[in-house]
């Protein structure tokens, strides 16, 4: 059966367009500009409660990502990325897309306050909305936040001002027990918090803490400490796609394992919206090029063959 199609906008169609502006959307950008596909990225104007650039612009020192080995303050190194985005050719728009349709191509999108206007239309579309971690609105969670308060040990354990002082963790699963482990390589002691009645995490990882020298798992428990990090879980940004793709009983965007392909052809996920477990910014931008690789050969392959199901 011949796929469903829609006319092109007469307002602005786009070969690609990405959603979302952090490691993942500029890696995407820079490799679809590169490869001469005038990507559009819609960089959001505090989309999901953050500044363009996501995530690390609420960041101070990042000190584990490649190229930088005095470590480079959140906001900088995405200033960076952006303009290495411009510098290649990449349309960024600082609005938010607040409507998609992806029940056709090309595929149909509109911009935060005209959803009832023409809408703009686009042959791919890469989502990069990211994750944002679940907080707890604690009194001065927003003074500390990145300053005392992290989402992240992996990210944020080996910063100075956790060396050798006792930190805790808030949570009871598997993420809140491998949080606590990693942070005793940093931490004089680790208190794992946990908030119920039990662990929930699985039994072995239940047991590493129970027998770990430097954790002590509390219940219910206040107590001070030089650090606090949530192990709490992570919402993904998928409510502008969640009936319209694959996801999983957390929202995350399911992708073809390998890829970043998902549910809908055309459609591609990159970054945190589709990667629960590593959330590095690393990892972002790989599947941020793996994204741009996979949108250039599918447009390449249907400019040549024609579209085919």
């Amino acid at each position: 059966m011949a796929p469903v199609t829609v006319e092109k906008s007469s307002k602005m169609h786009s070969k690609v367009v990405i959603i979302g502006s952090g490691p993942a959307g500029h890696t995407a950008a820079i490799y679809l500009a590169r490869a001469n596909l005038n990507p559009v990225m819609f960089e959001g104007f505090m989309a999901n409660g953050f500044a363009a650039g996501g995530q690390l612009t609420t960041t101070t020192d990042v000190e584990n990502f490649p190229g930088f080995p005095s470590g480079i303050m959140g906001p900088e190194l995405m200033n960076k990325f952006r303009e290495q985005s411009v510098q290649f050719g990449t349309n960024i728009i600082t609005e938010t897309v607040s409507k998609i349709d992806l029940s056709a191509r090309p595929f149909r999108y509109w911009r935060e306050m005209e959803e009832d206007n023409e809408p703009e239309t686009a042959d791919a579309i890469i989502i990069a909305t990211g994750a944002s971690a679940k907080r707890m609105g604690l009194k001065g969670e927003d003074t500390y936040w990145q300053s005392g308060i992290s989402a992240c040990a992996v990210c944020d354990g080996a910063v100075p001002i956790f060396r050798n002082q006792p930190l805790a963790v808030i949570g009871g699963g598997d993420s809140a027990a491998e949080e606590a482990t990693y942070l005793t390589k940093y931490g004089s002691h680790v208190y794992v918090i946990v908030r119920r009645g039990e662990l929930r995490a699985s039994k072995i990882m239940a047991k590493r803490l129970m027998h770990h020298p430097k954790i002590t798992v509390l219940w219910n428990t206040d107590l001070p400490v030089k650090g606090l990090f949530y192990a709490i879980g992570h919402e993904p940004a998928t409510s502008l796609v969640r009936t319209q793709l694959q996801t999983d009983s957390d929202g995350y965007i399911i992708t073809v394992p390998g890829t970043t392909q998902t549910s809908v052809k055309g459609v591609f996920a990159a970054g945190d919206v589709q990667d629960k477990r590593y959330r590095q910014a690393i990892t972002s931008a790989g599947s941020g090029c793996m994204a741009a690789l996979e949108v250039e050969k599918l447009l390449a392959e249907e400019e040549e063959f024609g579209d085919s199901e």
